[in-house]
């Protein structure tokens, strides 16, 4: 028995994004942890909380308006992954990585929200 968010590749996917950004907010430095760290972890996890949560609507278009919520937390990362950059609290190599994660999972979440029209 599962829900049925459970099965979606985009929440898989996500949840794996959230854990990677996890690690990467531990590392961050002790004065950042009420700020970015804080910032980093509830925008990475919010995006598969709105995934599960519009899976669970009445309509497509109540689950499209729930996938644009999570795109828009996914530019959040992606922002606080940038100011981590900017502060050199991350290597090139490693910003890189998460960028691109960030980038094919906005993609699947695009194209899936195509497939509910």
């Amino acid at each position: 028995m599962s829900f049925k968010f459970e099965n979606l590749n985009i929440w898989q996917k996500a949840m794996d994004f959230a854990e990677d950004i996890h690690e990467l907010s531990k590392k961050l430095p002790d004065e950042e942890f009420y700020n970015l760290s804080s910032q980093i972890r509830r925008a990475a996890g919010s995006v598969a909380l709105n995934i599960s949560e519009g899976s669970i609507g009445q309509s497509n278009a109540e689950f499209k308006r729930f996938i644009n919520m999570a795109i828009r937390s996914l530019a959040e990362v992606v922002t606080c992954l940038h100011k981590a950059s900017r502060r050199n609290y991350v290597s090139n190599e490693k910003f890189m990585d998460l960028y691109d994660k960030a980038f094919n999972l906005m993609n699947m979440q695009n194209g899936f929200k195509k497939k509910l029209n």
